[in-house]
């Protein structure tokens, strides 16, 4: 099985998602954000995963990746090609079937409680949070979670767009702290901290991100019937 995977330049590592997929049986194949004219065709894929961003989708300066990736998303939902959307690949994904995403009041940085809508998600988290944006899911769409400073999950068809970071590990983390210290500055966050958690939570979340994708491929990748 193949799994398309789109990612910023720089930052297309899956972690404990790409890891549990590969488990499963499916062939990564990664692919750059900045490049969609690299990108191959839906057919023959079997289901695309697009990554977090440190872009925003409204940013005009670049509207054109994001509506390449817009693009990519609504033709595998024509298809029937499951989505799986982490952070702005869900704000993205929300925001290509109609919901909207703007500019959060809280950001949300570090290790946070989700509450799941219908026992979802493979349980509340907490999850590894880093974003300044949030979505409004789709008007169709089924919502699965949130908290009080955003929307955290909801499905369309056979995709699910997640506002967290399932797929996060002390090595993604360490990477991310290192690039954004600057904003983990702004927001009061430490970082040695943020990554002493995260190496404390990673035993726990690696199977939570586990069951997080095997739920995704029994309910939502494998149903037609959704939403």
């Amino acid at each position: 099985m193949r799994a398309l995977v789109v990612a910023n330049r720089g930052d297309a590592d899956p972690g404990f998602v790409g890891e549990r997929l590969e488990g499963l049986g499916y062939a990564l194949e990664r692919f750059e954000r900045e490049a969609p004219a690299d990108w191959p065709g839906l057919e023959g894929v079997d289901l695309v995963l697009t990554l977090g961003s440190d872009w925003s989708v409204y940013w005009d300066h670049v509207a054109e990746w994001v509506d390449a990736e817009s693009a990519l998303v609504m033709g595998a939902h024509r298809r029937g090609t499951p989505v799986f959307g982490i952070c702005f690949g869900g704000q993205l994904l929300a925001r290509a079937h109609g919901g909207a995403v703007s500019r959060a009041a809280v950001a949300e940085i570090g290790w946070v409680g989700v509450e799941s809508a219908e026992g979802a998600l493979a349980g509340d988290g907490p999850w590894f949070q880093w974003h300044a944006d949030c979505f409004l899911a789709p008007p169709a769409a089924s919502l699965l979670a949130r908290n009080s400073a955003a929307e955290q999950a909801f499905c369309l068809g056979r995709s699910l767009g997640v506002q967290f970071h399932p797929e996060v590990n002390a090595r993604i983390v360490e990477r991310w702290a290192a690039g954004g210290a600057e904003e983990l500055a702004r927001h009061g966050v430490d970082p040695e901290a943020l990554i002493a958690r995260t190496r404390a939570e990673v035993g726990r979340s690696q199977a939570a991100a586990f069951r997080l994708v095997d739920w995704f491929c029994e309910y939502v990748a494998g149903s037609a019937g959704r939403p």
